[in-house]
């Protein structure tokens, strides 16, 4: 359990100026009460760390003051920056929950930057959501809470289940996974699993992840044409929507050289809050499948928890 120590917290009745200090602030569904920034969009309270703020201070050679980078929230015991979206803060009942990291420069309309020509929040800032408010006020302590990406890789093979075949797929698609997560500061949990080519039992294993909200499931093998490919016929009828055009650019793309990719039957979609790909079984196109689907995972989880970042 991490705790963030509360060291100041601050508001601006307008947009384009510096934060003062006030004794407490009253977060709600808009973020904070009486700010400029508060309203029903992704930015509603912003964070920065006395961390970041001291390696700034030492560059413009003078003391930085609470709220004049124009966070709502200044903190002390993370680096904030190193947080991903999704991630929370909590404190007894309130939660906020990370949006985004850093922001666009405003270049001159922003008084530090005209005075250093450098500014520290667009890129070690961090904006938050509020999903349960409260008050907060310096001296509280908030607490970090990862949001930890659980991830099911699901390997189909009758040989592989019974230790005929030792699988290089799952393994592969689970270092690949690994190598994602931790290019985007993500914490996560991998489990995997070897299964026959059983329709019953892939069906329970699927619902059983969705039932525990698994955010991801990954399945490897059985989306060819043979008899016993019988992947996407159990996954489809599972889906509460179907992503189409991941495997259709995945098909297209490498089919143009490679015809046999065309016979591919994988699909994408989401069951309920949990996506699923479902990959051929061999570790090359566990490569290529990937290199594309990595591409879309962040922006397909930000959708699936209401988080619009276009604002």
């Amino acid at each position: 359990m991490t705790k963030v120590d509360i060291l100041s917290v601050n508001i601006s009745e307008k947009k384009g100026i510096i934060k003062k200090p006030v004794e407490l602030i009253e977060l709600n569904e808009k973020g904070v009460d009486q700010d400029a920034h508060a309203g029903h969009w992704h930015r509603q309270v912003s964070l920065l760390a006395q961390e970041s703020i001291d390696k700034f201070s030492e560059q413009a050679k003078r003391k930085i003051a609470f709220g004049e980078f124009a966070e709502n929230i200044t903190t002390q015991g993370i680096i904030l920056h190193k947080t991903a979206p999704l991630d929370r803060f909590i404190m007894g009942d309130m939660i906020l929950e990370v949006t985004q990291i850093g922001k666009k420069c405003h270049g001159d309309n922003c008084s530090i930057f005209r005075e250093v020509g450098n500014c520290v929040m667009p890129k070690e800032g961090i904006f938050c959501r509020v999903l349960e408010g409260g008050e907060l006020k310096a001296g509280d302590q908030l607490v970090y809470q990862p949001r930890i990406m659980k991830t099911l890789i699901i390997t189909l093979s009758d040989r592989a289940s019974r230790g005929e075949y030792v699988d290089k797929s799952g393994p592969l698609l689970k270092k690949l996974a690994e190598d994602f997560f931790k290019s985007k500061n993500r914490h996560f949990a991998i489990e995997t699993l070897i299964i026959p080519d059983d329709e019953e039992q892939l069906k329970a294993v699927l619902k059983k992840a969705q039932a525990e909200n698994y955010d991801m499931v990954f399945t490897t093998g059985g989306t060819g044409i043979g008899p016993k490919d019988i992947t996407p016929d159990v996954v489809k009828p599972l889906l509460t929507k179907e992503i189409p055009g991941i495997m259709e650019l995945i098909r297209v793309k490498y089919g143009m050289e490679k015809p046999n990719a065309l016979v591919s039957r994988s699909i994408a979609g989401v069951m309920g809050r949990t996506l699923i790909y479902t990959l051929p079984g061999s570790p090359k196109a566990v490569n290529e499948y990937c290199s594309e689907i990595f591409k879309t995972i962040e922006h397909s989880l930000y959708m699936l928890n209401e988080l619009d970042l276009h604002g």
